[in-house]
């Protein structure tokens, strides 16, 4: 740590120098590169779906108890087969046993094969990034509804930048970075949370600044009460849809 420090105080120095019109200080290459300490090694999966060796698999397809809980802490009613895991209706929310502030997310998600219902009532469910705010999850192909409530949107907050949602029955994928909000001492935001959001490999969000935790009525302000870090949770919300190949990496 002390390398480090020393060594960006120095980069700092220089560029103090020339940013005060000096011309005659004798730079080489070398006084800006910053060597140590070297860079972490991850060996990456196989495929950008693949969890590379530094992630926390939260579901492999077989096994959901191990990792995830329903909302009274008991094991989730949800349905585990063919390497997915299903909702089943009334059975509530699924949320993770860990908790987490700033992370990169990688969930795959499937509406069902049949079609039922229009607009939300459409292959409808939710991820919740600290367990408060909704990443929507919607069957949206050839299935119009709210722009800020269909899918790759922040429910309420932030329309995606495109639609781009495969057709019923499919397998799609989100990849997810997030900054946890930080607070200041009266428990308003001093950096409210941030997300970058790929669906299907492209951008649709693009470190959005959300304004508060998601409300169904009423505005998405925050409320002053500050939190720590947060479980990932699966929303009920009584259509049959499917996630599968979940895992994590906390930054």
């Amino acid at each position: 740590m002390k390398s480090v420090l020393f060594t960006a105080v120095g980069v700092l120095a220089i560029t103090a120098t020339f940013a005060q019109g000096r011309t005659d200080f004798p730079m080489k290459p070398e006084m800006t590169e910053i060597w140590d300490p070297e860079i972490s090694v991850v060996t990456p999966g196989a495929t950008p779906q693949d969890a590379p060796a530094d992630a926390i698999v939260l579901f492999d397809g077989k096994v959901i108890a191990s990792e995830w809980t329903n909302d009274a802490g008991a094991e989730p009613g949800w349905k585990v087969a063919d390497g997915c895991v299903t909702v089943v209706k009334g059975s509530g929310v699924i949320k993770t046993k860990r908790q987490f502030n700033d992370f990169q997310l990688h969930i795959e998600w499937r509406t069902p094969a049949e079609v039922v219902g229009e607009s939300q009532g459409r292959g409808n469910s939710g991820i919740f990034l600290q367990g408060l705010y909704e990443l929507q999850v919607l069957d949206n192909y050839n299935n119009r509804t709210y722009r800020n409530g269909q899918a790759g949107s922040f429910y309420k907050q932030y329309p995606p930048l495109v639609n781009v949602c495969k057709g019923p029955g499919v397998w799609q994928v989100y990849d997810v970075i997030y900054t946890a909000p930080r607070f200041n001492a009266n428990g308003t935001y001093f950096t409210p949370p941030t997300v970058t959001v790929l669906q299907n490999g492209v951008l649709v969000q693009n470190h959005v600044a959300l304004r508060g935790p998601t409300e169904y009525i009423g505005i998405p302000e925050y409320f002053e009460k500050p939190h720590g870090a947060g479980p990932i949770i699966l929303q009920d919300h009584g259509n049959p849809v499917s996630y599968r190949n979940i895992w994590i990496r906390e930054l």
